[in-house]
């Protein structure tokens, strides 16, 4: 009696690992799309990605590049104080959305140019991504806020 306890508890133990591997497999194999990383421009400069590689990059949009009305795609680049790199985007860009602003933007690093998928700008006077201010710090260009 005490053999056959033995092997179901054995048994139990090797089916409740293969599963809770299955479980991890099957949870990093669903998130493998879903984690994107931040990189500034200087970054993407010194390191360039892989054109399938998504990504998010951020920085502030350069004053003067800001280009719409040609057709649906947008152009302009966004700098870290560092480097800059040109951006377009097909869409609607967020209503507060401009030159000399703080942004960030998803997509792919193909041939010179990040194209994105999605554009998040600032949403009040003093919001900037955290990841934006920290490029900018490490960069030396960036201000705090009037007001703070």
């Amino acid at each position: 009696m005490k053999g056959l306890k033995k092997k179901r508890r054995g048994q139990v133990l090797i089916i409740t690992t293969l599963a809770l591997l299955l479980a991890t497999g099957l949870i990093g194999y669903a998130m493998r799309d879903g984690i994107n990383f931040f990189r500034s421009p200087s970054e993407v400069i010194a390191e360039p990605p892989q054109p399938r590689e998504v990504f998010r990059i951020g920085g502030l949009v350069e004053e003067g590049t800001l280009e719409r009305g040609q057709g649906e795609v947008i152009r302009f680049n966004v700098t870290d104080g560092g480097a800059s790199i040109p951006v377009t985007f097909r869409g609607v860009l967020p209503d507060l959305f401009a030159e000399n602003q703080g942004m960030i933007g998803t997509g792919n690093y193909i041939n010179g140019i990040f194209e994105a998928t999605e554009i998040l700008a600032k949403h009040d006077e003093d919001y900037m991504p955290k990841e934006v201010v920290d490029a900018l710090k490490d960069q030396g260009v960036y201000q705090e806020p009037n007001g703070s």
